[in-house]
């Protein structure tokens, strides 16, 4: 039980009416005067492209849930991610395929306009968030990558869908492992075979340094439907000494799926 973190489960359903700094997924972020909406660019010779805005939080709101005082307790956190070219986070090329934002001063904030270049497809309805705390441990993957205990583990190969905070609930493998490798420099799409094992066991000192910040699984409304791969889920990283500065600069999305 000493391993259990605190995480706020996300009930992501049914319409939102717009609220100046009000957490919701999709919609139109709000945005202090001279934001540069983030771009990337997908492939060489490519031109980049605009992110999708995919949900803001009220962090206000957020602490009667963060138990652990985990995130900001004023302002609002916003995330974005390409979701033209998906980007898997197995590289370090994929750096800027997805971005958070703290704005600190609500006050300040006014509802942006979409770019001009970004598809009607990727223009999501703004929809409600419901959150509950739940307890989160974890996955049988953490267990065996950081040599924790697995007997009587509660996890119990438990599914909380969309999620902040706690720890990821993994479909392919251990994450925290890779974005620190990642951080280093190393290209795991294709395996680990360049990599040795003691940089491998280097990474792997500093691996638990990493924090999830929010898992986003599959959306899906009687008429509006955002999958990621084959019934998949994106989670954003970052170190925790990063959250706790607030330097959501460094957060590294992955992607995974079945």
């Amino acid at each position: 039980m000493s391993l259990q973190r605190n995480s706020i489960n996300l009930d992501i359903s049914g319409k939102e009416p717009y609220r100046k700094g009000g957490s919701r997924f999709g919609g139109r972020p709000d945005i202090p005067e001279g934001f540069e909406w983030p771009r990337f660019c997908p492939g060489e010779g490519r031109s980049a492209v605009p992110l999708s805005f995919i949900a803001q939080f009220d962090c206000g709101a957020l602490r009667q849930y963060d138990d652990d005082n985990m995130l900001p307790n004023h302002g609002v956190l916003s995330f974005f991610y390409e979701t033209d070219s998906m980007r898997w986070g197995y590289s370090p090329s994929d750096a800027g395929c997805a971005k958070v934002f703290w704005f600190e001063d609500v006050s300040a904030l006014s509802e942006a306009s979409f770019p001009d270049d970004l598809p009607s497809e990727r223009r999501y309805p703004m929809l409600h968030i419901g959150m509950q705390r739940l307890p989160s441990f974890p996955d049988p993957e953490d267990c065996y990558e950081f040599g924790l205990a697995q007997e009587g583990n509660p996890y119990s190969e438990q599914n909380t869908g969309s999620k902040l905070l706690g720890w990821p609930d993994i479909i392919q493998g251990s994450m925290a492992l890779e974005c620190e490798l990642i951080a280093r420099g190393f290209f795991l799409g294709h395996g680990w075979d360049d990599i040795t094992e003691e940089e491998i066991a280097e990474a792997r000192d500093h691996a638990g340094r990493w924090r999830l910040l929010f898992q986003l699984d599959m959306v899906e409304t009687e008429d509006f439907s955002l999958m990621f791969g084959d019934c998949g889920r994106i989670y954003f990283f970052l170190p925790a000494e990063d959250l706790l500065a607030r330097r959501f600069e460094n957060t590294w999305l992955m992607l995974q799926c079945y």
